[in-house]
């Protein structure tokens, strides 16, 4: 169980930096803490599930793309956190709805790809996979939710800097995974 606890915190590190971003830029309501957490816990608990059906089978296709897809998400939801600091977002608040929880789904999924691939790892834990995935995607939820209330801490402080950081953060985060995967 060691194993998969330390597993758990090395694979939420990823979504923890986010969930600090998006506390940070938030519209900061104790929902939004929660919400987050369970965004994250949910992406991480299923990929590495997703990973382990798969199995080998798949793992260097997996591999040659997961990074350029994590640092293509990242990218994006950096560079529109960016364009929003400075100002040149109008939309409007329905759309901005939709587009916080299509947001919030990309983010997730960008930073749990490595759950998968350590998904395929799982059976060399010999940890039953299910519990496992729980506790990865729990360990996740809750480091993520205490991560957005730090950040939304942070933001009061801070205000558009936070969000403009934020963005920053995102893309240098998304290049790191890409940098990271490249020189292997």
């Amino acid at each position: 169980m060691t194993e998969i606890l330390i597993l758990a915190v090395g694979l939420a590190m990823d979504a923890v930096a986010v969930a600090l971003v998006r506390g940070s830029v938030g519209e900061h309501r104790p929902w939004g803490a929660i919400e987050v957490g369970l965004f994250f816990g949910i992406a991480q608990g299923v990929m590495p599930l997703a990973g382990w059906a798969l199995g080998t089978a798949f793992a260097d296709q997996i591999a040659a793309i997961g990074h350029w897809v994590a640092f293509s998400l990242l990218a994006l939801l950096g560079g529109r956190m960016i364009h929003e600091a400075l100002g040149a977002d109008d939309d409007a608040a329905g759309s901005k709805a939709r587009s916080h929880y299509a947001g919030l789904a990309i983010a997730a999924v960008a930073t749990s790809i490595d759950a998968a691939a350590a998904g395929i790892a799982l059976p060399l834990l010999d940890a039953p996979v299910a519990l496992s995935c729980l506790t990865i995607g729990g360990v996740t939820a809750l480091l993520c939710a205490f991560a957005y209330v730090g950040g939304m801490r942070a933001s009061e402080r801070l205000g558009k800097w936070a969000e403009l950081a934020g963005g920053v953060i995102l893309i240098g985060l998304g290049t790191k995974i890409l940098v990271e995967h490249l020189a292997r």
